[in-house]
Parts: structure tokens; sequence; C-alpha cells
């Protein structure tokens, strides 16, 4: 599974309607709904600060949540909407789906790297960059991975490693329709800077400055 889901903490919402929405906003909470999962809708408030705090740090509608209210079992939940004020752009309302262990959905997997210190190019002064740190894959609620493992052993310098070099986990597949790159071994700077020096200096001719022949 995918690392640590992280904890979600809710309330549930007794009242409903517009007056009890306002209230729990005064109240430095934010209205919001549990549905799905062939249970009843789930009423509940989260606080105000520390969903905008994860709303700031971003992908929070791509994130597996573990859902916890006092009185009810944990669920998995996903995001599919956050409603937002029209003129201060804070959230107002949000919208958790139950996730089923078959139900489909797209995540951020982080990318774990393997056989550096056996790396080919790296052991000849090539340095790595890895292009992508986490890919997005559409998965499984029930076999989401705890990362996507690429193995860059034998990339020389110059090698770039892409999506269609990893074996991915069962039933998973990337969300982008191309054969992307995730990790190079590119030159070190020092050495590509020394051949852009060389480069030059081969283009260069030395002209010598002559007089004009005697007796003119």
């Amino acid at each position: 599974m995918a690392g640590e889901i992280p904890d979600l903490i809710a309330q549930e919402r007794t009242g409903t309607g517009k007056g009890a929405a306002r209230q729990a906003r005064r109240d430095g909470l934010v209205p919001g709904i549990v549905f799905g999962g062939d249970v009843d809708p789930l009423p509940i408030t989260l606080d105000f600060n520390k969903l905008l705090t994860m709303l700031r740090k971003g992908r929070f509608k791509s994130t597996l949540f573990n859902m916890k209210v006092e009185g009810h079992d944990d669920v998995r939940v996903i995001c599919r909407d956050v409603q937002r004020h029209v003129v201060k752009d804070l959230p107002t309302h949000v919208d958790f789906m139950r996730l089923k262990r078959t139900t489909k959905i797209n995540l951020f997997i982080n990318v774990e790297v393997q056989g550096e210190e056996e790396c080919v190019g790296l052991k000849k002064g090539g340095t790595l960059n890895l292009v992508r740190p986490e890919v997005e894959l559409v998965v499984t609620a029930a076999d989401i991975p705890e990362s996507l493992v690429i193995d860059i052993t034998n990339l020389e310098i110059g090698d770039n490693l892409t999506i269609s070099d990893v074996k991915l986990p069962e039933g998973a597949k990337p969300t982008i329709d191309r054969d992307f790159v995730i990790a190079q071994v590119s030159a070190p700077s020092g050495l590509a800077s020394a051949d852009d020096d060389d480069d030059v200096d081969a283009d260069e001719v030395p002209t010598t400055e002559m007089g004009p022949p005697d007796g003119e």
C-alpha cells in the first residue's frame, strides 16, 4: 500500500441546510459531505485552518485519506470537489467519496531509485537527474503501491530511463499516454564546459598579422 495514508479528522455535522453551514463557518469550520459506498451520505465539518493548509500543499484532490469521524468506522476517501468563495477563494464546502476496494483512482506515487551505487554512469562522474520524483498513476483502491521502483544500474552518461522501462504494479497504468522520461544520467557540468571550450578552440584558427612585402 502507498506508504502511510494520512488521517483526515472530521466531525459529524448535526444540522443541515444553509443556516447550519453558515454557523459552521462562523465557528471556524468548513462543512462537507461524505458519499458513496452503498451507505447514506454523512454530513461533516472540517477545521478551516487545517483544511486550508492541506489545500495549499497541493494535490488535495488526488490524495487518498483515512477519514476519522467519532462514532463511525474509519473510511478511505478521496476529495471530489472543493467549493470556494467567489471573491476570497477560500473553501466553503468539500465533497468526499468513499472508496470501494475496486474503485479506480488517480494518485501521485513517489519514485524510489535503486542501483545508485552500482550505476555505470554515476561511477564515471555523471549526475542523476530525477525528472519526475513522483508519477501519477491510475490504481485500484485495494492495490495502491507504496512506491514506483526504478533501477538505474545500467544507465550510462546521457542515458534516459522512461516509464516503459518500469515494471508497474498490477492493475496500474500512467495517466500520461506517452513514453515520458523519469530519470536521466547527465554529464558533470565541469566536463560539459570543457567540451564546449574544446569545440570553440577547434573552430578558432589563429591569424598572423603580416606587413606588406619588402619594397612596397
